[in-house]
């Protein structure tokens, strides 16, 4: 797993670097890919990101047309990112090679085979993102003031 986890960030350091993106940015397109359009505060919260800086990435990142500011109907105060990346060719032909070679590679599975690795990987992002959350709490309590 350490092994897997190693290369999938370096193939998204790749894959940021190819499209010309600072790999923070290109964390949050796939955090905004994920959880679908949020507010600033909350993808300030996922990367761990001050709001300043956060500011700053949605800026760079709608400059360059992968997110749009847009407000929040519930509350005025606040604007929602949305993503908008995925309509880039740009992107999805960097990702198709990896698609393509992972499908062939899912082709030589049986459906209860895939399944099963369906299971483990959702219960294993499961206890990735309580173990992020443990060592962000930690990290947090270590560096308030007592």
């Amino acid at each position: 797993m350490r092994g897997l986890g190693t290369r999938t960030v370096l193939y998204q350091e790749s894959v940021a670097a190819s499209l010309g993106l600072y790999n923070h940015d290109f964390i949050s397109v796939d955090i905004l890919h994920e959880k679908g359009p949020i507010t600033a505060g909350e993808l300030s919260k996922l990367t761990g990101l001050a709001t300043g800086s956060v500011t700053a990435l949605i800026d760079r990142l709608e400059k360059i047309g992968y997110v749009r500011r847009q407000n929040d109907p519930k509350d005025r105060r606040k604007v929602i990112i949305v993503p908008v990346y995925e309509q880039k060719e740009e992107v999805s032909n960097t990702y198709l090679p990896l698609h393509t070679a992972m499908m062939k590679l899912a082709s030589t599975y049986s459906a209860e085979e895939l399944e099963l690795i369906t299971q483990f990987l959702g219960k294993a992002s499961t206890v990735l993102e309580e173990q992020i959350e443990h060592l962000n709490t930690t990290r947090n309590s270590k560096s308030s003031p007592t």
